[in-house]
């Protein structure tokens, strides 16, 4: 990389996050210290050095909490305790330790939606209508004809409510069955989610992810869905998604909890609107650091149904991308910037090639993403350009929410086959898959029987043999980090886009004062060729934009900036271009 003449960015404590990276853990499937199958704490503090190397500085670190694992840890049953499955809670204390001594950040994963039904709340509150835990979950009475309050849907299949024999009520789970919603009107539950955060902050938590924290307020009537049309979503997300009180909710937590141990927040949202996170991330509403939402994923789904299958819409990846970036660039909004996680399939296979032109893909959603305004994250093996697995059969599946699917789509009608065929493009399997390190037996994940199958393509895909490889995946990403700690323009410039529905290219601009750089890439198989616009054009001659300072890019020979530039299949670059004139002088 060509060293650059950039200002600093005066990052305060309150929001040094927005120069950081963040690297998501999903511990069971990370690294195996004791032979067991499954990733455990001891196993994260192991590839800290990795980490470092990488130069992430945030590790968000997903539920380790006690837990009957009927949705990987995402049901809680006790959030004071560490899961046996992951160690316990030395471990955990070492792990903070470890982490803060490479100067880095531990964020964990806080699920309080709801919690598992073996949770003590629940236990005592399905004793009795009148247990003082009854109302810490939300429970109805049937239906006039004897059945299920409303037509809610849980998000995993089903009705969203569960009855209860003993006191012949029904309890509300919009998740899985044994994942009770908890009842965020009584205050006894906001004060146990602010004591939790709290014990957890004292450990020396510098961070908090809050798993689908936007849909902890519902509307008290618990109204019937009754939207009509063709594309209406009959399933009663618009009575409890932002809900009425969310805001004054996540207000409190943020006087309690957030602001006085400063604490880097990211809020999880489900079906979420661009003004409501505006309001999230605004620092001056006081909520959440940044947020999380999920529309530039769901350019896949025909009318929104997720359990059908289409090739992406490009065009909408796109112009879903740029409105939230204009939007929360306009609101003073923040975004959680990602193209992977542990509930999605690897971006990679899902969006572009991975087979033969795997790397340049790979590095293509990189450098696509990282010059955009948010802060990064990236998911375990994200960096090495790990695919999807290769699946074979539903028994090799272990996601509840798969499973159930695989069912259900058999009910409704589908053979065996196409519901498998859904199942291995949509499972959040795909992206939890062990970690692999290297070419030994399991990838070096563990000594023993992975709880989960390892993708057969690792002895080529896998850590060890990218690290000393300059032009891996890996090292893309190390230096895209690298570049985000030094060129101010990424983390305060504005976002233009410069495309203009173009059927292969995605190219945008970021400008603050004095630099822009310029992020064009070609997301098809096919050469392509673009044309700068002339917002561009206009402002630069030829002389100056042929002087532009390649950032990164993923092929061997890269193009000049110029007012045509021709790109390879899955090539993808990022020019710095200075507001100061006297660039025209300057040699590449």
């Amino acid at each position: 990389m060509n060293a650059l003449s950039t200002q600093s960015v005066q990052i305060t404590r309150q929001d040094w996050w927005r120069k950081s990276v963040v690297y998501q853990v999903y511990p069971q499937s990370f690294n195996d210290t004791t032979g067991k199958g499954t990733g455990d704490i001891k196993g994260v503090t192991q590839k800290l050095d990795y980490l470092k190397g990488l130069g992430v500085e945030i590790v968000w670190l997903q539920p380790v909490y006690l837990s009957p694992q009927n949705d990987n840890g995402y049901d809680v049953a006790d959030y004071y305790r560490i899961h046996p499955q992951y160690g316990t809670m030395e471990d955990m204390e070492e792990l903070i330790a470890e982490i803060k001594a490479r100067d880095m950040y531990l964020m964990t994963d806080i699920v309080v939606n709801h919690s598992s039904t073996e949770h003590y709340w629940f236990q005592e509150a399905r004793k009795s209508k009148d247990n003082p835990y009854r109302h810490y979950y939300i429970w109805r009475d049937p239906a006039p004809d004897g059945g299920v309050p409303n037509n809610w849907q849980s998000k995993f299949g089903g009705s969203a409510w569960q009855y209860d024999d003993h006191s012949g009520q029904y309890f509300l789970t919009l998740f899985d069955k044994t994942q009770a919603d908890l009842n965020w009107e009584n205050p006894k539950v906001r004060q146990e989610v602010i004591d939790l955060l709290t014990f957890w902050a004292n450990k020396g938590v510098s961070g908090f992810r809050m798993d689908v924290i936007n849909l902890i307020s519902k509307d008290q009537n618990f109204p019937t869905d009754t939207d009509e049309g063709g594309l209406a979503i009959r399933d009663g997300r618009k009575f409890y998604t932002d809900g009425p009180r969310v805001h004054e909710y996540v207000k409190e937590l943020y006087e309690k909890v957030f602001e006085p141990y400063q604490a880097v927040t990211v809020g999880e949202m489900s079906s979420t609107t661009l003004e409501h996170c505006i309001r999230y991330s605004n620092p001056e509403e006081k909520e959440f650091s940044m947020t999380f939402n999920f529309h530039h994923l769901k350019v896949d789904y025909p009318n929104g149904q997720k359990w059908e299958l289409m090739p992406y819409d490009f065009e909408a990846l796109k112009s879903l991308l740029s409105h939230w970036q204009v939007g929360m660039q306009q609101g003073g909004g923040w975004n959680a910037l990602f193209f992977n996680n542990h509930d999605q399939p690897r971006a990679l296979s899902r969006f572009l090639n991975d087979d033969q032109y795997r790397v340049e893909s790979a590095k293509l959603l990189a450098t696509t993403l990282h010059g955009l305004q948010g802060t990064p994250y990236i998911f375990q093996g994200e960096e090495i350009g790990m695919p999807n697995p290769q699946w074979s059969s539903i028994d090799e599946f272990r996601d509840i929410e798969s499973t159930n699917m695989y069912r259900i789509l058999q009910e409704q009608g589908k053979s065996a086959t196409e519901a498998l065929d859904i199942i291995r493009e949509r499972s959040r399997d795909n992206s939890r898959t062990p970690m692999q390190w290297d070419s030994s037996t399991n990838a070096g994940f563990t000594t023993g029987t992975p709880w989960i199958k390892v993708d057969e393509r690792y002895p080529d895909i896998n850590v060890q043999s990218q690290l000393h490889d300059p032009f891996s995946v890996y090292h893309h990403y190390r230096q895209l980090i690298t570049l985000r700690q030094q060129v101010e323009v990424l983390t305060d410039g504005t976002y233009e886009r410069l495309d203009q529905s173009h059927p292969q290219i995605f190219a945008y601009t970021r400008s603050n004062a004095h630099e822009r750089i310029i992020v064009i890439s070609n997301f098809s198989a096919e050469q392509a060729v673009f044309h700068l616009p002339e917002q561009i054009t206009q402002q630069y001659s030829s002389a100056q934009l042929h002087a532009a300072t390649l950032l990164i890019g993923n092929t061997v020979t890269t193009p000049h900036v110029s007012e045509s530039i021709t790109l390879e299949p899955y090539a993808s670059y990022m020019w710095l271009l200075h507001e100061d004139r006297s660039v025209s002088n300057r040699s590449q």
